[in-house]
C-alpha cells in the first residue's frame, strides 16, 4: 500500500468524514509527519509548517503539483478540520500573517508513530475516547439542527438549508391551503434523495419511478379531486420549466388523474430571478405570502371576481 492509501485510511480510522480524506488532505497529513514515500511512519515529526510549505513538500516528495490559489482549500478543508479533531494545533498568530504556521498535536504525533504497528489499534481507542472523532461531531450538529417535518402522520427531518426549508413550508403551508386532505407521494432532501417515497401509491396512479432522479421535490395526491400535485422547490435551481413538464409528462404519460405543475419560491424576489423560464399551465406559490397562488394559465381563469 503506497503512502496515499495509508495516509487515506489512517484519516478514516480516527474518524473523519470522506471529504477529509482526499487526496489534498492525505498530502496534507504527511507533509506535517514530514513522511516521504519511504520513510516508516515511526519516523514522523513534529514541526511548525504554513500551508506553502505543505504544497511544496507534496511537489517535491510526491510529484504532485498544487498551485498557489489551492491554499486556502487547505486551510479550510484540511487544516480546520485537523483542527477540530485535536490532529494539529496553530501558531495563535494573526490568520493572515505569512508566520501562521501548523503541527501535529503530542498525541497525534504518537499515534501516527504507532500507526501500521501493534500498538496503534490501544492508542487509536485511547485517542478517540478522549478526542470525539470529528464525524461523530459533525453528526451530533447535523441531529441538532435538523428540521422536524410531518409527512403522511409520520414524522421526518430535512437536513438544514434553504431549499428544505421552502421544502418544509410546502408541506407545512401550500398543501392545507392549496390540497387539503392530500397524502404525499414523494418528498426528497438535499442530503437523502429519497426522504419519503410511496411507491405502492405512485404506482396505483400509473407511473413507475424507473428516473427518480428527475422526479420533483415533492408530489402530493389530492384523492377527492383526483389531482396530482409536482411541486418544484426553487431558492437557486430547478424551477418548472416548458423542459421539466416534458420530462414529467413522459414519467407520468399513463396516470389518468389530473396534474398540476407548481414552482415554489421563498420569496417575490426570487420568484422575479425566473419568471423568464416559467412554463405556460402552470402555478407559482410564493411561500411569503402564502394565501395566494399566480397562475400562468392563459384565459383559463379569465373572467371577474365574484
Amino acid at each position: 500500500m503506497d503512502k496515499l492509501s495509508e495516509a487515506k485510511k489512517f484519516l478514516e480510522k480516527i474518524g473523519m468524514p470522506a471529504k477529509q480524506q482526499s487526496d489534498i488532505c492525505c498530502y496534507s497529513l504527511l507533509a506535517l509527519a514530514g513522511i516521504k514515500p519511504c520513510d516508516n511512519w515511526k519516523k514522523a515529526s513534529q514541526n511548525w509548517i504554513r500551508i506553502h510549505d505543505v504544497i511544496d513538500f507534496t511537489k517535491k516528495h510526491y510529484k504532485k503539483t498544487y498551485a498557489e490559489n489551492t491554499r486556502e482549500t487547505i486551510r479550510k478543508t484540511c487544516m480546520h478540520s485537523f483542527r477540530e479533531a485535536a490532529i494539529i494545533e496553530d501558531s495563535g498568530t494573526a490568520t493572515n500573517s505569512p508566520k501562521y504556521q501548523y503541527r501535529l498535536t503530542d498525541e497525534a504525533l504518537s499515534l501516527i508513530q504507532e500507526y501500521r504497528s501493534s500498538l496503534f489499534e490501544e492508542s487509536l481507542n485511547l485517542f478517540l475516547k478522549k478526542h470525539k472523532s470529528l464525524i461523530e461531531k459533525y453528526s451530533n450538529k447535523r441531529k441538532m439542527a435538523l428540521l422536524p417535518v410531518s409527512v403522511n402522520g409520520k414524522n421526518f427531518n430535512f437536513s438544514l438549508g434553504k431549499h428544505n426549508q421552502l421544502q418544509k413550508e410546502i408541506i407545512e403551508n401550500f398543501a392545507p391551503r392549496f390540497a387539503p386532505g392530500c397524502s404525499c407521494l414523494y418528498i426528497g432532501d438535499t442530503e437523502k434523495k429519497d426522504l419519503f417515497k410511496d411507491e405502492q401509491a405512485m404506482e396505483n396512479l400509473g407511473f413507475y419511478i424507473t428516473l427518480h432522479d428527475k422526479m420533483p421535490d415533492i408530489v402530493l395526491y389530492r384523492k377527492d379531486k383526483k389531482w396530482i400535485y409536482f411541486i418544484e422547490a426553487v431558492t437557486s435551481v430547478g424551477a418548472m420549466t416548458a423542459q421539466r413538464l416534458l420530462e414529467i409528462n413522459k414519467m407520468t404519460e399513463k396516470v389518468n388523474n389530473g396534474k398540476i405543475f407548481i414552482t415554489a419560491f421563498p420569496d417575490r424576489t426570487t420568484f422575479k430571478k425566473f419568471i423568464s423560464e416559467l412554463a405556460w399551465e402552470t402555478e407559482v406559490w410564493i411561500a411569503e405570502e402564502p394565501d395566494h397562488l399566480i397562475h400562468l394559465n392563459g384565459d383559463k381563469f379569465l373572467g371577474p371576481r365574484q
